[in-house]
C-alpha cells in the first residue's frame, strides 16, 4: 500500500535492488568477485582492490543520501560534532508527535513548529564550511568513503570525495521552501539550489509509518550531475565503462 507521499514498499524494494546490481556491476568490472565488501551503514556500496571505498549512485531521477529516525542524530558523534546541526535535525523530528494519529489530529500545528528549526538550519548552512562538514559527513559518513560514483548514460563517473564536497559547498545556494497553495506551509524544507535549479532537499517524512518522524535528504541526479560536471571538468577515461574525473585521475585504483 502506498502513504500519502513516495512510492510503495515494492518500489522502493525494486530501487534498492537496481542500486545493488549496478555496485555489484561496477565491483565485477574492477575484476572483484560476487561476494564483494559492502557496508551500508558507512555507505560503502565498494570498496575497490585498492581498499578504498566507493558510494555507487545510479537511479533514474533522484538520490536517497540519507534516511534516518532520531537515535541516528543523538548517537552519531559526527551529526553531533556539526555545530548544532544534528540537535537542529532533532529539533525537527520533535516537531512532531511520536504517534502519526496524533499528528494527523493536528497537523497544522506540527508543521508550524518544524518551521523554526528549518530556518535555523537554514542560516547555519549559509557557512560555506559548515555547509561542507555536512555534506562530507551525509554523502561520505565523514570521509570514510573516498569516492562518489555515478552511473549515468551507462559509464561509472568516478568522483573523488572532497572534489564532491568542494564543488556543491560552492555552487549551493540554501534556501527554505516556500508555499505554493493556500493549504501548505512556508519553510517545511531546506533546499539546495544551483543555478536556479533544486540540487538536494532536506525534509521531515510525514506520510505513515514506518518512515513517519523521519528526516530525509535526497539529491535529483540530473542537477547534480550537471553542477560536478560543471565544476569538475577534468575527465580521464580508464576503461570503456569507467571515467575519474579530477582528482580522481590521480588516486583512483588502475588496473
Amino acid at each position: 500500500m502506498a502513504g500519502r507521499k513516495g512510492g510503495t514498499t515494492e518500489q522502493g524494494r525494486a530501487l534498492w535492488h537496481r542500486g545493488h546490481d549496478d555496485a555489484l556491476r561496477f565491483a565485477l568490472l574492477l575484476g572483484m568477485d560476487q561476494d564483494y565488501k559492502r557496508d551500508i551503514r558507512a555507505k560503502k556500496d565498494v570498496v575497490d582492490p585498492s581498499g578504498d571505498a566507493h558510494s555507487v549512485k545510479s537511479g533514474g531521477k533522484k538520490w536517497q543520501i540519507f534516511l534516518y529516525r532520531r537515535t541516528r542524530f543523538t548517537t552519531d558523534d559526527g551529526f553531533l560534532a556539526l555545530n548544532g546541526i544534528g540537535q537542529l535535525l532533532v529539533h525537527c523530528i520533535d516537531a512532531f508527535p511520536p504517534r502519526y494519529e496524533d499528528y494527523r489530529g493536528n497537523e497544522a500545528a506540527a508543521k508550524l513548529r518544524l518551521q523554526t528549526p528549518m530556518q535555523e538550519l537554514k542560516d547555519r548552512f549559509q557557512r560555506k564550511a559548515l555547509l561542507r562538514a555536512f555534506l562530507k559527513k551525509s554523502l561520505f559518513n565523514g570521509g570514510e568513503v573516498d569516492y562518489l560514483t555515478v552511473l549515468h548514460d551507462g559509464i561509472y563517473r568516478v568522483y573523488w570525495c572532497d572534489d564532491v564536497v568542494k564543488a556543491m559547498a560552492d555552487g549551493f545556494t540554501v534556501e527554505n521552501s516556500k508555499a505554493r497553495t493556500q493549504d501548505q506551509y512556508d519553510d517545511q524544507k531546506v533546499v539546495f539550489k544551483h543555478d536556479g535549479k533544486n540540487v538536494a532537499e532536506l525534509e521531515m517524512r510525514n506520510d505513515k509509518p514506518p518512515h513517519y518522524g523521519e528526516v530525509r535528504f535526497n539529491m535529483n541526479k540530473t542537477p547534480a550531475l550537471a553542477l560536478l560536471e560543471g565544476a569538475i571538468t577534468e575527465a580521464k577515461t580508464l576503461h570503456p565503462e569507467i571515467t575519474a574525473h579530477g582528482h580522481a585521475i590521480k588516486t583512483f585504483w588502475k588496473w
